[in-house]
């Protein structure tokens, strides 16, 4: 696929030498930090050396005060507290924070996750019927809960009072409850908007010990939190970015039980960054509620000695490789619908649906042919004799905003620009599939629907040192907002050693025209440029530098992201 490249600005050179000469490095890098925002020893300070102590106060968020007082008021007169948390990595992990941070002074507390395929997402009915039976007067709702006015109302006649915490956005009117955390909410004045719904329940875990504990206890269940950011896939800026470093830090020196099974069974040999959270633990703590239920993660993610650790995870990891057998079933079949559908090819939208289709791998189906098509995606199943579906988006498409211009076809929604979850009648499957088309095709821009690699900085391979990879390395954790940077350097040629790995990968030794500098150069996925790379003199190349490891050898590696033959 072809794919579109842009060129971040390049700032002024007199600001780029004042900060290269201010922090001592080269312009290359002054000019990476700029374009990041950071124009001063002390921003480039907090940057590359985050510190707790740059975290927000927690009360700056609206009904901070009211969650921590409500809470401590359950402490105080001995109150069941019900945990209630989204069945995905985001939820399970938020769930098993407060869990475990509660549960280490206060015994009644109990959590509670929806079964995905007979609950569904958010607060149900079930939920709140069963806290009743069991006698809960407080519910506490992580990563749900933005939406679920009704289900509050039924709550509070039951005498069951809700303190919500929730990312997602709101309606225009939120739900009753005792507290609503949302920074989304309009009348909401938290400096940062962007916070995962784990890192929601650790600011309330992190306002009730500030105000009644010690805060540094909190601190200890960093790696959950880490590991929501990283696989919600927020930005990694502001206090993101803190709760990452810290998180990372803490997953890789000293992880609760639960996540050092996972890493263990995962059979990564180097530290853990955002990327193979991702790809890694990610996927294997969603598989629980993806196939089967997810009380099953949460069960692993609380488990407080290593050797039950070790066998939940055994559990979670058989449930990983069902459903990648699912992922790769359905993912195939859904390819297949739009090759053999010429209207389907053509379309500025993939709406696919199929009665039997597993709910809990639909997500990662529509990522799937996002990635093939490039497009708006909703992939759609049946589920409990309605019609349910996941949608992924492409980079500047607001997915949100479509599925609002198809909200009186749908009976319920919600999510975020790039990634949204709906539920429908199953007579209205067509009517959405047309509607969704022309909502996006009246959007949507011929730029929207080609893939970017967004370039910061067009460099000399001469510049490319080991004292330049250990700075370019301090300006991790990478992910949306904060990605590795990207460079373009031009007349590359292949110095040696052109091949193709598993006729998949292709790897060789580069060089540049006037640099006597060569470096080794990979590209996954990337096997169909061999042929044109063999034909070709030269050719300009964007790729990200990293550092490789093999037979205890360390050394620097440029990862091929894109190629274009001039």
């Amino acid at each position: 696929m072809n794919k579109r490249w842009i060129y971040k600005d390049i700032p002024e050179r007199n600001e780029i030498e004042s900060l290269a000469k201010t922090i001592n490095v080269n312009p290359y890098l002054s000019a990476i930090l700029i374009q990041r925002g950071l124009r001063s020893l002390d921003e480039a300070k907090n940057y590359f050396r985050p510190s707790l102590e740059q975290l927000h106060d927690p009360f700056i968020m609206m009904d901070m005060s009211k969650a921590v007082e409500r809470l401590k008021r359950a402490i105080d007169h001995q109150e069941k507290i019900l945990i209630y948390g989204d069945y995905d990595v985001d939820g399970t992990t938020a769930t098993a924070l407060v869990y475990l941070y509660l549960q280490s002074f206060y015994k009644h507390c109990t959590v509670y996750i929806p079964d995905r395929t007979k609950e569904g997402y958010g607060v149900s009915r079930a939920g709140v019927e069963w806290a009743e039976q069991e006698g809960y007067s407080l519910i506490i709702a992580l990563d749900c809960g933005i939406k679920a006015s009704e289900m509050v109302g039924l709550a509070s006649a039951k005498g069951i009072d809700f303190i919500i915490c929730d990312h997602h956005v709101p309606d225009e009117k939120v739900p009753n409850a005792v507290a609503v955390l949302d920074p989304k909410r309009n009348d909401c004045h938290y400096p940062f908007k962007e916070l995962s719904g784990c890192g929601l329940g650790f600011k309330l875990m992190q306002g009730f010990a500030r105000k009644h504990r010690k805060e540094e206890e909190v601190f200890q269940y960093l790696d959950l939190v880490a590991v929501s950011i990283a696989s919600d896939i927020v930005p990694i800026t502001d206090e993101n970015r803190i709760l990452a470093y810290y998180g990372l830090k803490k997953l890789n020196d000293n992880p609760l039980p639960g996540l050092k099974a996972l890493k263990d069974l995962s059979g990564m040999k180097y530290e853990f960054d955002i990327s193979s959270v991702v790809f890694s633990l990610g996927p294997r703590i969603n598989a629980a509620g993806r196939v089967a239920h997810a009380s099953a993660a949460v069960d692993l993610l609380i488990s407080t000695s290593d050797e039950e650790a070790v066998q939940l995870a055994e559990a979670v990891n058989v449930n990983n490789d069902t459903r990648r057998q699912f992922d790769a079933d359905i993912t195939e079949e859904a390819l297949a619908m739009i090759e053999n559908d010429v209207r389907l090819k053509n379309s500025k939208s993939t709406v696919l649906y199929k009665d039997t289709w597993h709910k809990g791998v639909i997500g990662i189906v529509a990522a799937r042919c996002v990635e093939k098509y490039y497009r708006p995606t909703v992939i759609l199943t049946q589920s409990n004799n309605k019609v349910t579906g996941s949608a992924r988006s492409v980079n500047g498409f607001d997915l949100y905003q479509a599925i609002l211009g198809c909200s009186d076809l749908l009976e319920k929604f919600g999510g975020h620009k790039y990634a949204a979850g709906l539920t429908m009648d199953i007579g209205n499957v067509e009517a959405f599939q047309q509607r969704f088309e022309e909502v996006v095709k009246a959007s949507i821009t011929s730029e929207m629907l080609t893939p970017v690699v967004e370039i910061d900085l067009t460099i000399p391979f001469d510049a490319i040192t080991p004292k330049f990879l250990n700075i370019l390395k301090q300006m991790a954790p990478f992910g949306p907002e904060n990605q590795k940077p990207m460079f373009e350097s031009r007349n590359v040629f292949v110095y040696n050693s052109l091949s193709t790995m598993k006729d998949r990968h292709i790897r060789f030794y580069a060089s540049q025209e006037g640099s006597e500098q060569v470096l080794p150069v990979v590209g996954f996925d990337m096997a169909d440029f061999y042929y044109r790379i063999a034909e070709h003199d030269s050719f300009r190349m964007a790729y990200t530098i990293e550092e490789n490891t093999y037979n205890g050898n360390t050394s620097i590696q440029l990862r091929i992201k894109d190629i274009k033959f001039d």
